[in-house]
């Protein structure tokens, strides 16, 4: 299935840009819990978000996601600064704890929020990018086991088929999962996310469970639509070997890309897990959740991946003499890992910049996970690829110039410009990449950081809850106005 895309206007490119594809979008992404606020209105009841944030030291300054951006109260007003930001495309997710409370009967006011939304998006010309699930499971579900209970995934279904039933005339994309390695690994192995759990074998399940959801989702939505596109959104890395010449560090860069990339790609698309790291880290347990059919499941054709990157890992077989800036592998207060198999596994420096949660900025690894995720999974498969999450935090200050507020975040306005052009160097060797979303839109509550880091392009002021458009949201601006990226000089070669 094809997106019905809005025909793009007619631009001429500038001396010294690289134009966009024709078909590409632009858009930014959000979540329900990071954004919306109104927590206990409208029929709204916890998620395992509202349950973790309570939770002391889950997160930081306990901060919670109870008002978050007041999106809820303000959609209209942050869908017309969209608008004023030229955004062709909108990724949100839908609440399930908001729609079906307590995983319980349909909440008609849940639903007419989401409609309201909806409709305001289309009337300002933008087309909504639904995502049903990114990680607010209702706590009353977590309580019967959540994501390791079997059970969830048909819950999961049945929500997904009662937000079609709302919105399935007005929203054409659909995207099952965000992120489902953050959904099970870092939730329910390293504590790091709700609902904070510290077992391997628990992550594993959910790991499964989680993917069973989506294929069911897609089959049941196809049933009634074959007109919809249907697709999941992964988070993916190139995980770099520090020398490709000893074999413990190739063997270490295997083990991330298996368990962070292939664990996902290959149930999706060649309906197996991948065998040398099933048979690493497969317990009994798991093994006994995958029933007949269940891959099969999973792999329902979709037309649509989201890949969302952040950063690369640069990883050996041995400790580094000195460790590096970013610490070893991302772990909680107790240090959990949230790889099932991380024993043998060393993270290491390699001069790059950081952001100040030091992640790596590396875009040229974007280029090459397009490239190899187009070549091995989706071209084959006839699935069309987007970059559905790519952002960064940057320590932000506000200034006041002419009584307007302006933040000069140059970090991020360099860190766009970057990834929006290691895209198009895919895209120059071959790659069908067909839109970008930043993350966020707004600054907004970022899980276990609290408030603590912005990602947004739109600064949001948490006590007034004023919107000011940052360098970096200008700078994007412009860039699809002009549908190009402006190329950098070519070097004078007077001076060679």
């Amino acid at each position: 299935m094809t997106i019905d895309i809005r025909e793009a206007a007619s631009v001429v490119p500038a001396k010294q840009t690289r134009p966009f594809p024709s078909n590409f979008l632009f858009g930014a992404a959000t979540a329900a819990y990071q954004i919306e606020g109104a927590a206990a209105e409208g029929g709204r009841r916890d998620s395992i978000w509202d349950a973790f944030s309570r939770v002391p030291g889950a997160v930081i300054n306990a901060d919670n996601g109870d008002v978050a951006c007041d999106h809820y109260h303000r959609y209209r007003d942050d869908v017309a600064l969209m608008k004023r930001m030229g955004l062709e495309t909108y990724r949100f997710s839908t609440s399930w704890s908001r729609i079906r409370p307590d995983g319980g009967v349909v909440n008609a006011e849940g639903v007419d929020f989401y409609q309201r939304l909806v409709d305001e998006l289309l009337d300002a010309g933008i087309m909504p990018w639904l995502t049903l699930y990114h990680w607010d499971l209702p706590q009353a579900l977590q309580d019967r086991g959540g994501w390791t209970n079997r059970d969830t995934s048909d819950r999961f279904t049945e929500y997904a088929l009662d937000v079609h039933d709302a919105l399935g005339d007005r929203v054409n994309v659909w995207t099952t999962l965000n992120e489902p390695w953050c959904s099970s690994f870092l939730s329910y192995t390293a504590g790091l996310h709700a609902p904070g759990h510290y077992s391997r074998g628990e992550g594993m399940l959910a790991a499964h469970h989680l993917l069973l959801g989506h294929g069911q989702t897609v089959r049941e939505l196809r049933a009634r639509d074959e007109s919809l596109n249907l697709g999941i959104t992964l988070n993916l890395t190139v995980a770099d070997p520090v020398d490709a010449g000893v074999p413990a560090d190739l063997d270490a860069a295997r083990r991330i890309d298996g368990q962070f990339n292939r664990w996902f790609l290959d149930p999706i698309f060649q309906a197996a897990y991948p065998q040398d790291i099933f048979d690493e880290i497969a317990d009994d347990a798991l093994r006994a959740a995958i029933r007949p059919g269940d891959l099969e499941t999973i792999a329902t054709p979709i037309d649509t991946l989201g890949v969302n990157y952040y950063h690369g890992e640069y990883v050996g077989g041995t400790p580094p003499a000195v460790p590096p800036i970013g610490g070893e592998a991302p772990t909680d207060r107790r240090g959990e890992s949230p790889f099932p198999s991380s024993e043998g596994i060393f993270w290491h420096e390699r001069g790059l910049p950081r952001t100040p949660m030091q992640w790596e900025v590396q875009p040229e690894g974007l280029s090459r996970l397009l490239k190899r995720v187009w070549t091995e999974y989706a071209q084959p498969a006839g699935t069309s690829l987007f970059v559905t999450e790519n952002g960064a935090a940057y320590d932000d200050e506000p200034v006041v110039e002419g009584g307007v507020v302006r933040v000069h975040d140059e970090d991020r306005v360099d860190f766009v410009r970057a990834h929006l052009g290691a895209i198009l160097d895919a895209v120059d060797a071959g790659v069908d990449v067909r839109g970008y979303f930043y993350w966020s839109l707004l600054d907004n509550f970022e899980w276990a950081w609290g408030y603590e880091k912005r990602f947004g392009i739109v600064r949001v002021d948490y006590d007034t809850q004023e919107r000011s458009i940052k360098d970096s949201g200008l700078e994007y601006s412009r860039i699809i106005a002009a549908r190009a990226l402006d190329a950098p000089p070519a070097p004078d070669q007077s001076q060679t």
